[in-house]
């Protein structure tokens, strides 16, 4: 029986850590390529002080690569490619920033970052709107109903004006955009935003091509006007839009922002630091404090119970010195402290967590503590997979990373017949990371793999990371699936599907099984046959 004393503890532990899961904000920024999705990643970095000048990736005056594109193949392209995970903390408040690679053939690897994070930063180009990429991963955002927040990038260019980029977010997303910020003059007469929110004008001075902080002037609306460098048709111009949005901020409903019905637009310059500032000033009050998780009985788990979470991300080779993997988790509940011993799934061991670390790119940070919303970064010992859950005491499990349906499939083999081994260990590697989905070939001789991507440059990345990670050259042979759905372990409609017309069941290297089909006609006949509801876009 516990003692009052025991009892006392507990609820000062619990309270520490809803305290502390209230000072966390973890978000995932999503975008179209080259919308500034990196820049802007950079740029919060900077205002939050996690580093002190800011490189960005087109920026040729830059010495340095930005700090979240770590991996060779991404400096030498000057695009991301895998998730990296960064913390930095602004005025009491712990940041944990997903950045997701912004090029669609990736967005898989997206798909599963956005189930860890509690809201959506959406980066969208003002010359040219909501675009492919953004409307796809905005769709993830929809199904789990999280609030998403606008941030309208490259202000300072020509592009669209300010009421047609809010027309085309709602047209193409369906979703009410509320000004939050409002430009001051566009293009190369952009010399300032309003703050909607604060009701003050804020007019700013480039600085040092935006490597560091813009030098900020902060005026009642009049006032500033009066500083400003426009011509009377455009201060009268601001004049009128900024009636028309003046109060609709202020008259938002939260359930309807909550629930992603209703997104807040900001406007700026990643580049050149302008909006910045009034961004992260209200940030910290829009973006919400770390949600509950379900479990696989529907339960919504407390944060204040004992510790748990789930793997979203593996990432191996982070240092090519030491071939290492690393998992990143999500903390779902309670406490995680440096040396806890925790159980991983079904396994009876207990592991213990001796060196988890944060991370800023590639520079790792030991790690002593971390709170519901935080992302560790662990040693994988070899038992974690994607959607594994870590935890303390009673058994958890959460099933929320689902397994993506792939587009694209070649099968692979190795050009040095003796590296076999080595590229059946290099893909299962890829695949437990999630960069990869790995197949035996459908009647297969065993000397080759077949590959299924959601996008086609991730075969390039295979590619790149088999040579320089595994030392096998390979090479890819094409095949003619065009599509596939995942089954269930249900061996009446698995032999149904094998003797169907131009339609293959292998399976995956944890023994998922998967019909690949050769057409849409097939797919359409494998639909009459077993019915649409046992073939998964995904599944988890």
């Amino acid at each position: 029986m516990s003692t009052e004393a025991e009892l006392k503890q507990a609820d000062k532990t619990a309270l520490s850590v809803l305290e502390e899961a209230g000072n966390r904000r973890t978000f995932a920024i999503i975008s179209h390529p080259d919308a500034g999705k990196t820049t802007l990643t950079e740029k919060l970095l900077l205002y939050g002080g996690a580093i002190r000048e800011a490189g960005s990736i087109k920026q040729r005056k830059a010495a340095r690569h930005a700090a979240s594109d770590w991996m060779a193949i991404e400096q030498e392209r000057g695009i991301s490619v895998t998730s990296s995970v960064l913390r930095f903390e602004k005025d009491g408040i712990k940041y944990n920033l997903l950045d997701t690679p912004g090029h669609k053939d990736f967005s898989e690897d997206t798909l599963r970052t956005l189930v860890a994070a509690d809201c959506a930063l959406m980066v969208i180009d003002s010359a040219k709107g909501v675009e492919e990429q953004t409307e796809k991963l905005f769709e993830v955002c929809r199904l789990r109903n999280i609030p998403v927040i606008t941030f309208v990038n490259k202000y300072d260019r020509p592009g669209m004006e300010p009421l047609e980029v809010l027309s085309n977010i709602e047209q193409k997303l369906g979703i009410h955009p509320v000004a939050a910020a409002w430009p001051l003059g566009y293009g190369s007469e952009f010399q300032g935003l309003y703050d909607v929110i604060d009701r003050k004008l804020h007019l700013y001075i480039k600085a040092n091509h935006g490597a560091q902080e813009a030098d900020t002037e902060i005026f009642e609306l009049e006032e500033g006007l009066q500083n400003a460098q426009l011509s009377p048709a455009l201060k009268e111009e601001f004049r009128e839009e900024w009636e028309l949005i003046k109060d609709e901020f202020h008259e938002m409903d939260p359930d309807d922002y909550n629930t992603g019905k209703a997104t807040p637009v900001f406007f700026g310059s990643a580049l050149s630091n302008f909006g910045l500032d009034i961004f992260l000033e209200h940030f910290r009050n829009l973006a919400p404090t770390p949600q509950r998780y379900a479990d696989n009985s529907d339960t919504l788990r407390a944060l204040d119970e004992p510790f748990s979470g789930f793997v979203f991300k593996l990432q191996a080779n982070m240092n090519p010195e030491h071939r290492d993997c690393t998992a990143f988790v999500r903390v779902a509940t309670g406490k995680f402290e440096r040396g806890i011993e925790v159980k991983v799934d079904d396994l009876s061991k207990k592991i213990r967590m001796t060196s988890p670390h944060t991370l800023m790119a590639d520079d790792r940070s030991l790690l002593q503590v971390a709170y519901p919303g935080d992302i560790v970064a662990l040693f994988n010992p070899g038992e974690f997979k994607i959607g594994s859950t870590v935890y303390k005491g009673e058994k958890k499990k959460y099933d929320v990373i689902p397994l993506f349906s792939p587009e694209h499939f070649i099968k692979a083999g190795s050009k040095d017949p003796f590296r076999r081994k080595q590229l059946r260990e290099g893909l299962e590697q890829l695949s437990e990371e999630g960069v990869v989905h790995v197949f035996e070939v459908p009647n297969g001789v065993g000397n080759e793999l077949l590959l299924g991507t959601v996008g086609v440059l991730q075969f390039e990345v295979v590619q790149h990371r088999m040579l320089a990670e595994y030392k096998v050259e390979m090479h890819y042979t094409p095949v003619p699936y065009h599509t596939a759905r995942w089954l269930t372990e249900n061996e009446e409609i698995i032999s149904k599907l094998k003797s169907a017309f131009s339609t293959h069941v292998t399976y995956d290297l944890d023994g998922n099984p998967i019909a690949l089909f050769d057409s849409a006609y097939a797919l359409s006949q494998a639909i009459e046959k077993v019915g649409e509801e046992n073939l998964f876009k995904f599944k988890q």
